[in-house]
């Protein structure tokens, strides 16, 4: 009992990096500075993090000064997007608000484009395997090309990864539509372990594939959500690939200091006009109400008794690492952790704030930032899924003013190809 109650005061390297939402390398370089020191734990000696310090730090992140950046920019002309893997429409929806226009959209997934369907008639929702359509009628119509594409190893058949090594994949059939269409800018985004995926091979041979069919690669970025109006914690990697007859460099959306939590999320303020309206929500069974009646806001599962830490984590108890996702119920004062598919999911839990529940559809939609009109179609697990897999809308919208201002300088030009 004493070492639970010791441990509870302390954080280890990887539980105060997932908290506080920086790399442990970040905190390891403020250790050295001093900025935020690591101290020996009394019981065990290894080097943690005292909670009250870490929580301090991340408060300290919440005061900002006034806003003054801007990405706000107002296209010149009419700018055409043509979308792929669009899932349930974050990303289409941000780009539309950043004054683009969705000429046509792909998703496999039939519920996602009844989703497309319900809230934008007007869409063009090509619903089926991108593998069955054949784009050839939007070549040179189109100024960009946008897409989220699942990460998958390639088949590395020569010392340089070409267009077809990657047959099979789903980045073959992105860069199969940017080669057929040739837009002036193709933007894929992907999640941040693309970086070290196969190594950096996957990685690399998107950049080769790109090179080859007539795009240069602009540095890549990896976009917290947070820095961009997104009361989430969550991450994308963001592939920009420049057509090379384009003398322009693309620049990415420069990130906010004001960083939205929860209650900006929920209740009404700056981000939204109204409390979170209500809506058919997930439930936790009667045992894990139990557990996690016993756990405070911004609190996880060392927070809890020693004896229902067992119990509750089982074999994981004894295993390595933070889990600090595992009984996590998200604070009011902070941006909530990443979103999954599933919102009661024993390793990701992410449980409302005041009440012992996953959050609500809205709930969830509010944290990705979806408006409060959008509805999405299916049952409750679809809806979540959906909402899960989004792109959330502010984070599109502030790269589609990216892409706006790339595209207002491209057409002034005094000879645009």
């Amino acid at each position: 009992m004493l070492y639970n109650l010791v441990m509870s005061e302390y954080l280890s390297l990887t539980e105060a990096a997932d908290l506080i939402g920086k790399s442990k390398e970040t905190l390891r370089r403020w250790d050295r500075e001093g900025k935020l020191s690591a101290v020996r734990e009394p019981i065990s000696n290894y080097r943690v993090y005292r909670k009250a310090d870490v929580q301090m730090m991340f408060s300290d992140f919440l005061i900002e000064d006034k806003e003054t950046v801007s990405n706000y920019v107002k296209p010149k002309k009419e700018y055409s997007v043509l979308e792929l893997f669009a899932g349930a429409g974050g990303l289409a929806v941000g780009l539309e608000k950043a004054g683009l226009k969705c000429v046509a959209l792909n998703e496999i997934d039939k519920w996602a484009c009844q989703t497309l369907r319900k809230n934008r008639p007007h869409w063009k929702v090509l619903e089926g395997d991108i593998k069955s359509f054949d784009f050839s009628e939007y070549k040179n119509k189109i100024d960009v090309i946008t897409g989220g594409f699942p990460c998958q190893a390639f088949s590395y058949a020569g010392k340089k990864l070409g267009l077809s090594d990657a047959r099979g994949t789903l980045f073959y059939e992105f860069a199969r539509v940017v080669k057929q269409v040739k837009p002036m800018i193709c933007i894929g985004e992907n999640v941040r372990g693309l970086l070290s995926h196969e190594n950096g091979r996957t990685l690399q041979g998107m950049i080769s594939i790109l090179n080859e069919i007539g795009y240069r690669v602009a540095p890549i970025q990896v976009l917290k959500a947070i820095n961009y109006k997104v009361p989430q914690k969550r991450e994308r990697l963001i592939l920009v690939g420049v057509r090379k007859d384009i003398d322009l460099n693309y620049e990415y959306p420069t990130p906010y200091k004001k960083i939205y939590n929860l209650k900006d999320a929920l209740k009404k303020g700056e981000l939204f006009n109204c409390n979170v309206p209500k809506s058919a929500g997930a439930k936790y069974p009667k045992s894990k109400i139990e557990v996690l009646d016993l756990v405070p806001q911004k609190g996880y599962w060392r927070d809890l008794p020693l004896a229902i830490q067992k119990k509750f984590m089982g074999g994981s108890f004894y295993l390595g690492g933070g889990k600090t996702g595992m009984a996590r119920r998200i604070g009011w004062d902070e941006p909530c952790l990443t979103l999954t598919c599933s919102p009661a999911q024993k390793q990701t839990e992410r449980c409302h704030p005041e009440e012992t529940r996953p959050f609500t559809v809205r709930e969830y939609a509010r944290i990705q930032t979806f408006p409060d009109d959008w509805q999405f179609e299916g049952s409750l697990a679809q809806q979540y899924k959906q909402i899960g897999n989004a792109v959330p809308v502010n984070l599109g919208k502030e790269v589609g003013y990216s892409i706006v201002r790339f595209l207002n300088k491209y057409y002034s030009l005094s000879k645009p190809k």
